[in-house]
């Protein structure tokens, strides 16, 4: 395990993901315990695209580094060392909602309207500031030990969007993607809001609304179809929180 990054000391490993590893750690100058993550990022391109992607990434973390909102994870810092972009970030205490959905606790109603709220209410703060997640899916929300949404990854989703050098890789959680993602146009605010829809659509059914067994069904289901409504799947659910399919999570 890495014992430094930058200035901070690291302390433990606090879990793994698609892009990198995040460590518990601490500033020594401000005695601060943070939250960083890393990116090695010759694993995203080719060693011709490392120089562009840094600085494109820089510019991500430290446009993202401005929002100031109390559902979103600050970003305190962001350098390079030994090859690896790494992130300080708000030290969360909580669970990610993957880690509750795969637990299979199930939220009540009243959870999943107050974590709608938080995220919207975050998305909508993040998207007046020109900031697009790219990303919105259970793990990258956070609940903390007294409930309140905090969402994780701001600036460092678009790594995502460079090309990459394996052919037909696919970043991210195809199952949270907006069309857009799999018709190649471009990505705005309301790619957020329909993956946070699709985040709701499964909290209060227990299942997401478009599965398949590969990602060529996936994605024409996406594009194409709109899901069960929810109520079908929850008869008992409040019927405002069912609503037409397209309402919840599609576009026109």
């Amino acid at each position: 395990m890495l014992q430094k990054l930058g200035r901070y000391e690291i302390i433990e490993e606090l879990g793994r993901g698609a892009m990198g590893v995040i460590y518990k750690a601490k500033d020594p100058v401000i005695g601060r315990y943070v939250a960083t993550k890393t990116i090695r990022l010759g694993d995203f391109t080719d060693s011709s695209h490392v120089a562009e992607l840094h600085a494109r990434l820089m510019r991500e973390a430290q446009s993202a580094g401005v929002l100031s909102h109390p559902n979103i994870i600050t970003i305190f810092d962001v350098g390079e060392e030994a090859g690896l972009a790494y992130f300080a970030m708000e030290l969360v205490e909580g669970a990610t909602l993957e880690h509750i959905v795969e637990g299979e606790q199930r939220l009540d109603e009243s959870a999943v309207v107050r974590i709608a709220r938080q995220t919207a209410d975050a998305l909508g703060f993040a998207h007046k500031h020109g900031i697009v997640h790219r990303d919105i899916k259970p793990a990258n929300i956070m609940l903390t030990q007294d409930g309140r949404v905090k969402v994780a990854d701001f600036g460092i989703a678009k790594v995502g969007s460079t090309k990459m050098t394996q052919t037909g890789m696919l970043l991210g959680s195809p199952s949270y993607m907006a069309p857009e993602h799999f018709l190649g146009k471009p990505l705005d605010g309301r790619s957020d809001i329909f993956a946070l829809g699709i985040l709701l659509y499964e909290l209060i059914t227990g299942q997401p609304p478009f599965a398949a067994e590969n990602l060529g069904t996936l994605s024409y289901k996406i594009v194409h179809e709109d899901p069960i409504p929810p109520i079908q799947l929850k008869p008992g659910m409040n019927t405002r929180l069912s609503g037409r399919p397209s309402s919840l999570i599609r576009r026109t």
